[in-house]
């Protein structure tokens, strides 16, 4: 014990005692300003995700972006706070999801003028929609057949194509 208090009363006296100290004290203030830029920077983003935006993504980008110049960190963060007329697609019932993708479907072969044929029925789909909906699918249903007097579709009476020629 004697020989490290002596060693400690031999490194204070030393010459460079303060010049340790101040080194020290400088590379604890780098690590907190560093951590405290961090922090800041990732503010927006955390705010986001915790309120659950459906653009979290892109206001943590835009949070860290912002430490090039404050404009966009100060938009990132009242973006985040900012409620949001997006409808977020994540959360929606099943039977809500396959009618937006067959709407998508329909507008995209509407868009590029080309016909799709329709997608396949997912059994699991099938069965969340009816879990969804409080019901039980005893046996698959037959698929409708045309009534014989309907005439088939011609592409003239097609109203997809109407005012696209």
């Amino acid at each position: 014990m004697n020989e490290i208090t002596g060693k400690w009363a031999e490194f204070t006296a030393s010459p460079y005692f303060w010049d340790f100290i101040t080194l020290g004290c400088g590379f604890v203030s780098v690590l907190g300003g560093l951590w405290l830029v961090v922090l800041v920077l990732g503010l927006p983003g955390r705010i986001a995700i915790a309120r659950n935006h459906p653009d979290a993504e892109a206001i943590y980008a835009m949070g860290w972006v912002g430490f090039a110049a404050i404009v966009p960190w100060i938009q990132a963060l009242i973006w985040a706070f900012k409620p949001t007329d997006k409808v977020d697609i994540r959360y929606f019932p099943q039977a809500e999801r396959v009618s937006e993708q067959q709407s998508m479907e329909h507008l995209t072969a509407y868009a590029y003028g080309k016909k799709r044929r329709p997608p396949e029925r997912d059994a699991a789909i099938d069965a969340a929609i009816d879990r969804e909906a409080g019901l039980a699918r005893a046996t698959e249903a037959a698929p409708t057949q045309h009534e014989p007097n309907s005439a088939p579709r011609t592409p003239d009476a097609d109203p997809t194509k109407q005012g696209r020629e």
